[in-house]
């Protein structure tokens, strides 16, 4: 942990226009500018650019799309990562992608693993097959999305494998207490931070998003919490309080040594 660094993340819990990737962009290229201060990590909701939808044959774009070129020109102008997620169709495939955009135009992605039946997201989209961890500031970071939250033995921290833990969704208020549930429970078992991105907002199927957008510390804390309202907001993590908890309680050496 010699190299970590304070890092400062921003995370952007947004009203998203049902389908219009358009508007989207332009709401989401308006709050940013209200930026305040120097940011490393911008962290956007699940789908950010058209809200969660089936429609891929409206809603998809390629690795080469506008919002693609959206995210690294933002990226560059802020000189942070952005990330997020939204629909990309590769070979005759659709995928739910997590999108990590350096300033540089590099870029790495993750692909939803869980896939929400009871949307049937199964049955549109194409699951991923391995997770990744990145570096920021000499953080491990490990993007998931949304239903992921679900499955604990897929975000299993062996071996310390990351020190923050990201998801960014578009979970439904009517399983809001789940959320406000399932995110502490992931920091304090991983030992980790845990960071969750939600929407909010009624979508084009009159679901309803009451944010919830959090940060947990790994001893269980609250760092943010923001319910209801659309909310740019900006908070500091430091590797020493991340130390100092798993010194307190070394755990993890402990864990039952599973993978999948």
């Amino acid at each position: 942990m010699a190299d970590m660094e304070p890092i400062k993340i921003t995370t952007f819990q947004a009203y998203l226009f049902w389908e219009n990737a358009e508007k989207n962009l332009q709401n989401l290229s308006l709050r940013l500018s209200g930026l305040k201060e120097k940011t490393d990590l911008i962290i956007l909701p699940e789908m950010f650019n058209t809200g969660f939808t089936m429609n891929v044959e409206k809603c998809a774009e390629t690795m080469n799309g506008k919002t693609m070129h959206w995210l690294y020109e933002h990226a560059k102008s802020y000189d942070c990562v952005i990330a997020g997620t939204l629909i990309i169709e590769e070979q005759g495939h659709y995928y739910n992608r997590f999108i990590w955009m350096s300033p540089d135009g590099s870029f790495v992605h993750y692909d939803k693993r869980h896939l929400f039946g009871m949307a049937n997201e199964d049955q549109v989209f194409t699951a991923g097959t391995s997770r990744i961890v990145l570096n920021l500031k000499g953080w491990k970071v490990c993007p998931m999305i949304c239903y992921d939250l679900r499955f604990p033995v897929w975000s299993r921290n062996l071996g310390a494998a990351y020190d923050l833990l990201v998801y960014t969704a578009s979970w439904p208020d009517k399983r809001s207490a789940h959320w406000r549930s399932l995110i502490p429970a992931r920091a304090i078992e991983n030992q980790a931070y845990v960071i969750g991105v939600n929407r909010v907002g009624y979508d084009g199927n009159e679901i309803y998003y009451s944010g919830g957008s959090m940060c947990i510390s790994p001893m269980g804390d609250v760092v943010y919490y923001k319910p209801e309202d659309e909310d740019l907001y900006t908070f500091t993590l430091n590797p020493a309080d991340l130390l100092k908890s798993r010194e307190q309680l070394p755990f993890l050496r402990d864990a039952d040594h599973f993978s999948m």
